[in-house]
């Protein structure tokens, strides 16, 4: 069986500035235009039923606004007319409504069990939509940046079932062949779990195509299913279709789709979680054994035979447990009962009072002891010298407890520890993974359209820019920027939402959940001459923080950073935020 290769990230040092003072606080004003919107932004709140934390990272953190970065400065959001409407800025002085470029076929409020509409820029003539009732579209738009050629035409719709959202999409022309693969993501219950939640995260690899020369309308050709119990952190197609990279808390791993991955799924569960047969408690004198009855038993159904060391139990025909006991038994004083809850109560009096029976039947694996409190107090009490409320209550004996207070803070972890794996699209197999330890996950930003979107993660306090390469089979992962201290700065905003930055890494951003934005400039060079007061040196260059509050009360749906915008979408206005005036 081939084995993931263990990969590392490679920081590339000259990127790196270990002099690095800190953000200034600049009060420059920051041009801010407002733009009103005909019809509410199509915003979907959470449901009754969806209250996991997964729920919120996928569908209640959404970013409603959505950037093509094929055409820069152009932004999408889905109205509640069912509109997605579009705002092109060539001058910010000469600012039009957003205008209507395509209106969903189906009344999006009818549905009551739906997800927002989500929308992805395939290509700079493609793109995917879904109207978040569970329809993929794949449109041909023409191209977007000309107003004559553009046309927005469906040109395959299928109901794909339980409502998605779209992660990521590509477009891809082999022999003559074009294909657009997406991959969505849904939440699923799954009854059999019952440990957790009992949701899982579905991600779908869905392949559509048309070859030319038949002239047939697109048809989905690939449908593959990873599965995981985490919503992931990032996840993206390469360009050329032959992998998939996700960034994810816990791991995904492909299933088979239909008939089998039902078997799958109940393989994995009976292995997991499977329910125990009876369960058991015990007293230092006897021990109850609780049997869930099949419905309608009567007391002819059941047969159990005591001896010493020994237990039968048959219902209705069945063996349902058999075996030597642990220890033995008073068997002629030992009972059973139908309880009026529908199970049986079987009472064993212990032979040896006080003997602790760590199982009950040797060698089965089928039951569960449930301790009671009293005992648990018992237990806690008799372990007590082995623990201590104190810090190091007595550093001078010969074996100390461990001290917190000693503690420095590079000893402290993150609970979270995610990890980057690629998966091989042909054989479905995990090729690279790379541990991300306590590197935490901060954003993605497409740097190049042509290229998958860059991640970015925390290392110690700077933000580090990755680029990864699908052709490059050693140096998968390229860093290539650096925002200097904004790993730290950013774990102090506690009300944060969206994070962002600009392709060209000249100013990351991050909005809070109401009005502020912050705004963190790379350094610059100074006009004026500037000395370091306490070590006496001339600052060549200084790097900046700017904060701009929007006039509106209305909670922050959408965010998006261009090279010179800052575009922040609200319920009812839709904000630029001039942050580069220079191209």
């Amino acid at each position: 069986m081939e084995v993931a290769a263990n990969c590392s990230l490679r920081v590339k040092r000259p990127l790196l500035d270990p002099r690095f003072e800190g953000y200034k606080l600049s009060l420059e004003p920051l041009p801010c235009y407002q733009l009103e919107l005909d019809a509410d932004v199509a915003e979907v709140k959470l449901r009754d039923d969806q209250y996991t934390l997964e729920h919120m990272h996928a569908f209640g953190m959404y970013n409603y606004l959505h950037c093509d970065s094929w055409y820069q400065d152009s932004v999408y959001y889905i109205d509640n007319l069912g509109r997605i409407m579009n705002l092109t800025v060539m001058l910010d002085t000469a600012l039009g409504k957003p205008r209507e470029v395509f209106r969903l076929p189906t009344d999006l409020t009818a549905c009551d069990n739906r997800l927002c509409a989500s929308i992805h820029f395939t290509s700079s003539t493609w793109v995917t939509l879904s109207d978040g009732t569970g329809r993929l579209y794949v449109i041909g738009t023409g191209e977007r940046g000309n107003s004559a050629s553009e046309k927005w035409e469906i040109m395959f719709n299928e109901e794909l079932g339980n409502p998605f959202i779209i992660i990521h999409s590509i477009s891809l022309l082999k022999a003559e062949e074009h294909s657009i693969a997406t991959l969505l993501l849904r939440i699923e219950k799954e009854e059999l779990d019952m440990k957790g939640s009992g949701f899982y995260v579905s991600l779908e690899w869905v392949t559509v195509s048309k070859k030319n020369k038949d002239n047939k309308k697109y048809e989905i050709v690939k449908h593959d299913i990873l599965r995981g119990k985490s919503v992931p952190h990032y996840a993206a197609i390469e360009p050329d279709g032959n992998g998939l990279m996700i960034v994810s808390y816990k791991s995904f791993r492909f299933v088979q789709v239909g008939q089998d991955l039902e078997e799958n799924m109940d393989e994995e569960m009976s292995e997991k979680i499977k329910e125990p047969l009876y369960y058991w408690q015990q007293t230092e004198d006897d021990l109850t054994v609780t049997i869930r009855l099949p419905e309608d038993s009567t007391k002819e159904d059941i047969q159990v035979q005591f001896l010493p060391d020994h237990i039968n139990i048959v219902l209705k025909d069945h063996q349902f447990l058999e075996g030597k006991l642990y220890s033995s038994i008073d068997h002629e004083s030992s009972i059973w009962i139908i309880k009026e809850n529908n199970s049986l109560e079987i009472s064993l009096i212990k032979k040896n009072e006080g003997l602790p029976w760590p199982e009950l039947v040797v060698g089965d694996k089928q039951g569960e002891l449930i301790r009671d409190s009293a005992q648990c107090a018992a237990i806690a009490e008799r372990l007590m010298h082995l623990t201590s409320e104190e810090l190091n209550p007595n550093p001078d004996k010969e074996k100390p407890p461990c001290n917190a207070q000693e503690l420095e803070e590079c000893d402290v972890f993150f609970e979270e520890s995610s990890s980057l794996c690629r998966f091989d699209g042909s054989t479905l197999k995990t090729t690279h993974v790379v541990n991300l330890g306590s590197n935490q996950y901060l954003f993605s930003v497409i740097v190049d359209p042509k290229e998958m979107p860059c991640f970015c993660l925390r290392h110690d306090v700077d933000a580090l820019l990755w680029q990864p390469h699908s052709s490059k089979q050693d140096d998968k992962w390229e860093h290539i920027a650096t925002f200097n201290a904004l790993g730290y700065v950013q774990a102090s905003k506690r009300d944060k939402k969206f994070f962002a930055c600009a392709p060209n890494y000249s100013y990351a951003a991050l909005c809070e959940c109401l009005r502020r934005v912050f705004i963190y400039r790379q350094p610059t060079p100074m006009s004026t001459v500037l000395y370091n007061r306490k070590e006496g040196r001339q600052v060549g260059q200084v790097a900046k923080q700017q904060v701009a509050s929007l006039e509106t009360n209305d909670p922050i749906l959408g965010f998006q950073a261009t090279n010179e915008r800052l575009f922040v979408l609200t319920t009812k206005n839709l904000f630029l935020i001039k942050v580069n005036t220079e191209n």
